[in-house]
């Protein structure tokens, strides 16, 4: 399937970077630079339901295919939690959510986690493909490394055998959740004719 442009339905330039790499030779088109303005409410009941909602609505609002994601840290311990709510665990930011994620995990003895990553590529007739994509570890008991965001300092990578926050940016798009769902994405994109 072959794809001049697309409008990614965010305006996180480490995204954008991350698509423009993997999608070489199609325009990639932030979504206000595209022309839309509009918060999108993510009210899905997982990530493949929430990249599905910000794609159609880019998709439908400019008439082009539009691209979007969804992801999350899912810690076993928590029963999947935080999840779709991973950016606004404690409602405070993310250094808030780094605090209230070790608070609950103080007792655990299973400290396995993942983060997990649904994208979405939704054409103006309906069509849709999906991509998915995942990465293992667990929680660490107190930060290391600066780099990253978010859960970046707390989560230990199994792949890369050291936190995220402690990861080289290239390290990390190696191995990410995002990574591994674009190019599943891509994977199917080239089964379609």
């Amino acid at each position: 399937m072959e794809i001049g442009e697309l409008v990614v339905a965010s305006g996180n330039e480490g995204k954008i970077r991350e698509i423009e790499k993997l999608f070489k030779g199609v325009r990639i088109i932030p979504m206000r630079e595209a022309g839309f303005e509009e918060e999108i409410e993510e009210t899905g009941s997982s990530f493949r339901e929430n990249a599905l909602i910000k794609a159609k609505a880019v998709s439908r609002s400019l008439g082009r295919p539009a691209l979007a994601d969804d992801s999350g840290l899912c810690v076993d311990f928590l029963g999947g939690a935080p999840g779709i709510y991973s950016a606004r665990f404690s409602g405070e930011g993310e250094k808030a959510n780094r605090e209230l994620l070790l608070h609950r995990m103080k007792d655990a003895t299973d400290r396995r986690a993942h983060f997990e990553c649904a994208v979405c590529l939704y054409f103006p007739d309906g069509r849709m493909i999906f991509g998915v994509g995942r990465t293992d570890g667990h929680i660490l008991e107190e930060e290391r490394g600066r780099r990253g965001f978010g859960y970046d300092s707390l989560f230990y990578s199994d792949d890369l055998k050291k936190s995220f926050g402690e990861a080289l940016a290239r390290e990390k798009n190696r191995v990410s959740h995002r990574a591994r769902a674009l190019k599943d994405l891509k994977e199917r994109m080239a089964l379609i004719k």
